[in-house]
């Protein structure tokens, strides 16, 4: 694209940058306000008790978090498929409004709380989300083109959209479920992603041709001919019988043990009803699917060319890392709803809940004030321009106050407060929007550490996050059904929970761009997103065991796993020191 023809979304500017992101940025916000709105309140909905004022349906945590855990995993592998589709075929606007419908209509189908539905509702979510995903990002790239300068904030901006729609979609969508209705959770989460794809979808007069259909020109034609020639000189690594053989047989494997273990631990039903060395089916096939990747890995690797080899390599060893510290740091999804719920004194009296009323106040209108500005800059620049879009937008804003105020009412209207089980996850956000400016800094320093020293530091303040919780659980019996600890131990897992993130988990996609050959960048970019998605469902697979390891071996025990194991892979980075900064090549 002319760069010229870029400097048009310039012109009218708000905090400096095009008003077309900050359209971005409320789409986006909106799209995670729904997301971690519906899973804040998922796993406590499913294992409610069907006998309480809001009566949930009583599922097994095991039953819950496999369901959770199948769904996490998809939503990181759908994106693959719905950036190529993009890509090549519809357009990045496009797949945008289809994926913002097919999840309005999952919220709304969840909405209804039938099990039928219930899965209806998760499936149109994971295909939404492979179209939505990966374009957004996608306009903001095609946006900056010949302004580099300006991409680094811009994505901060961006990002900042996606912490502030999950801080109030928990703390809503949350508090809506648990205090009024499941369904008016779920429900609400569909609303505000109808509205969302409804403003992105009047403003794109101002996106012109950006993220239209792709139409390849004869120029970009020649171009690419001319990459084929260049990569023609180039050693490349063709794919081999053996190499689809093992393709083949990952793929399989996974899809089977992806569907079966919920099935089985939902419905009781074995697919294949086998076990193999007192394995289940469902445990075989993903030991299977996991030996078939590492063997294709350790076959395809040593092809490359010496230097990217060992960058590759490099990669992979961060890919494993993130697999460890993901399925830790999703029991905030999974196990830990059930811990806050079930073992957390939540009540507070007199001073206790004055207080916590007015911090709720000041982390709710605050951040939601902050955010109104914002908006209200949008209007005075684009008005004129987009006026349909952004009545919607001011629509969303006037129900999310009403729903505000409302909320903070009821709350400061009763003497005593149980703080929602949902209201922990917002923690997450909130640190992110306190400390995220201080790593940057950090990282921009001369004391910036190398990769496998930053890949400690995030398992190892994940792993001292769930060792708060293990101290506090020491004296809770082996079988306990309900405890009354501290809120405090939350407090401390959420901040060294996000204090790890923040170390580790940005480094991913940067390795990625700085490690791979341009040319392997979808394949490796592939490969990280599955070791997300297995981290994720690895997270679920394992926290399904609460109720079982708890009552076997306590509830300290069952977060000294979460403790042990991450410490210990981020001593293992340390140690790979000498040897990933030889295969790094001089990266940093």
């Amino acid at each position: 694209m002319d760069n010229n023809a870029n400097d048009q979304f310039f012109k009218d500017k708000v905090l400096g940058h095009p008003a077309g992101l900050f359209v971005l940025f409320f789409t986006e916000m909106w799209e995670r306000f729904s997301y971690y709105g519906m899973r804040a309140i998922l796993v406590i909905f499913l294992t409610g008790l069907l006998t309480d004022e809001n009566p949930g349906w009583e599922w097994t945590s095991s039953a819950a978090l496999s369901l959770l855990g199948t769904y996490a995993m998809l939503v990181y592998l759908t994106p693959l498929m719905g950036g190529w589709l993009a890509d090549n075929k519809i357009g990045y606007k496009r797949a945008v409004v289809i994926g913002a419908l097919l999840m309005t209509l999952g919220h709304a189908a969840m909405a209804v709380e039938t099990p039928t539905f219930l899965y209806i509702g998760i499936a149109f979510l994971i295909l939404g989300n492979g179209f939505f995903k990966p374009n957004m990002t996608s306009i903001i790239s095609k946006m900056y083109e010949g302004h580099d300068e300006k991409k680094d904030g811009a994505y901060n901006i961006f990002y900042m959209g996606v912490n502030a729609g999950a801080f109030i979609g928990i703390m809503l969508c949350g508090w809506v479920g648990e205090k009024i209705g499941w369904s008016y959770g779920f429900g609400l989460a569909g609303i505000f992603m109808l509205l969302g794809m409804l403003q992105f979808y009047f403003a794109q007069p101002l996106f012109g041709s950006i993220g239209d259909k792709p139409v390849k020109s004869k120029s970009e034609e020649g171009a690419e001919s001319n990459v084929h020639r260049n990569e023609a000189s180039i050693k490349l690594n063709h794919f081999i019988p053996i190499d689809y053989l093992l393709i083949g047989i990952f793929t399989i494997s996974a899809l089977i043990f992806i569907i079966n273990d919920p099935l089985s631990k939902i419905g009781n039903i074995q697919t294949f009803n086998f076990t193999v060395a007192g394995m289940t089916d469902s445990l075989f096939f993903a030991l299977l699917a996991a030996i078939t990747f590492i063997l294709l890995l350790i076959i395809r690797m040593p092809r490359y060319v010496a230097i990217e080899r060992d960058k590759m390599i490099a990669f992979a060893i961060f890919c494993l890392f993130t697999i460890f510290f993901w399925a830790a740091f999703e029991q905030a999804a999974g196990s830990l709803p059930i811990y806050t719920r079930d073992y957390t004194n939540r009540v507070l009296e007199g001073g206790a809940a004055t207080t916590f009323k007015i911090v709720d106040l000041i982390v709710t209108v605050v951040p939601l004030g902050i955010i109104t500005f914002v908006l209200l800059s949008l209007f005075r620049k684009t008005f004129n321009r987009i006026g349909l879009s952004n009545l919607i937008l001011g629509s969303s804003f006037v129900i999310v106050w009403a729903i505000v105020i409302y909320k903070l009412y009821i709350e400061f209207q009763s003497t005593e407060t149980e703080v929602p089980v949902t209201w922990f996850a917002i923690l997450n956000s909130l640190f992110i929007i306190m400390f995220a400016p201080l790593f940057t800094k950090w990282w921009d320093s001369k004391y910036n550490p190398p990769a496998s020293v930053k890949y400690f530091l995030g398992l190892f303040l994940l792993g001292i996050g769930f060792g708060f919780l293990a101290f506090g659980a020491k004296d809770v019996p082996a079988g306990a059904q309900t405890a009354s600890l501290s809120m405090a131990w939350l407090v401390l897992a959420y901040l060294f929970h996000t204090l790890g993130e923040l170390c580790l988990s940005p480094m991913g996609l940067s390795y990625l761009s700085k490690l791979i050959p341009p040319r392997m960048i979808a394949f490796m970019f592939g490969v990280y997103y599955l070791a997300i998605a297995i981290g994720n469902k690895l997270a679920h697979y394992v926290g399904g065991d609460i109720e079982k390891i708890t009552n076997e071996h306590g509830l300290s025990t069952f977060f000294l796993i979460f403790t042990f194991i991450p410490i210990g892979i981020g001593v293992i980075s340390l140690l790979l020191h000498p040897l990933l900064k030889k295969l790094m090549h001089g990266v940093r």
